[in-house]
């Protein structure tokens, strides 16, 4: 298989990488070169066979989890599932093998964050006031005991998404809060909650965050917008660690 190039879906859309790398992997799939139930090639070994990075490989088979396609066991690795071929000819009735819809890049949206949430958080401590629905999302996260429970994480899924949008509203601006509003929706997206979901699967991780997302409210809160800002950007940084390692 060649290197991935730039194509287009039926709109005119260009592609993002990690769905021109899943569209590979389908296509595979359908020609045999992936049979089902054998085990996928390494994320290292994906990335030197299509000429892409680690992440969009990442995110692409978090993609193909997400429609049923491969199945990834831990400490074992990626399988193509048995009824694959059929689950596309489902969704890909046309010849170009695109499913219906896609999900933002996660990889993407970590670098819009990073480049946007420090400053929200440094406009947000310009202000230095509490926030009861800030408040109300972090006691939340702290109760937090089991992440395989699938209450506990849908729990923890909302109420980190949308303490982070919350910070937005603690600026009083409405463009920012429009902007972190978009944010929000792509933290939604199925990609980006399967990868988050295998990434961060143990308890001592939540903590971490919980602790981490404390620090960076009191910092506003105290209106210390350098620390607020640091803070934020070693989280997400973390965040990008965990779930599209380099």
């Amino acid at each position: 298989m060649a290197s991935i190039r730039l194509e287009a879906d039926r709109d005119f859309r260009p592609l993002q990488i990690y769905e021109q790398v899943s569209h590979q992997i389908r296509a595979g799939i359908l020609e045999g070169k992936f049979p089902p139930e054998s085990r996928l090639p390494s994320e290292r070994e994906l990335a030197s066979l299509f000429g892409v990075g680690r992440p969009a490989v990442r995110e692409a088979i978090g993609a193909l989890q997400n429609e049923g396609l491969v199945l990834t066991k831990r400490n074992s690795g990626t399988y193509i599932a048995a009824a694959a071929r059929a689950r596309i000819a489902d969704f890909s009735r046309s010849s170009d093998l695109i499913p219906p819809t896609s999900d933002f890049s996660p990889t993407a949206a970590l670098d819009v964050r990073l480049f946007l949430e420090p400053e929200i958080a440094r406009r947000a401590a310009a202000w230095a006031h509490r926030d009861s629905r800030a408040e109300e999302y972090l006691s939340d996260m702290e109760t937090i005991k089991d992440i395989c429970d699938p209450a506990q994480r849908t729990l923890w899924n909302e109420s980190d998404r949308l303490f982070h949008r919350q910070l937005a509203v603690m600026t009083r601006n409405f463009l920012l809060i429009k902007m972190a509003d978009e944010v929000a929706k792509t933290m939604d997206q199925l990609l980006w909650k399967r990868l988050k979901d295998d990434g961060i699967s143990e308890p001592t991780r939540i903590q971490l965050y919980v602790s981490e997302h404390r620090l960076i409210y009191e910092a506003i809160v105290k209106g210390d917008g350098d620390a607020a800002a640091f803070y934020v950007q070693q989280h997400i940084e973390r965040v990008g660690r965990d779930i599209v390692p380099r």
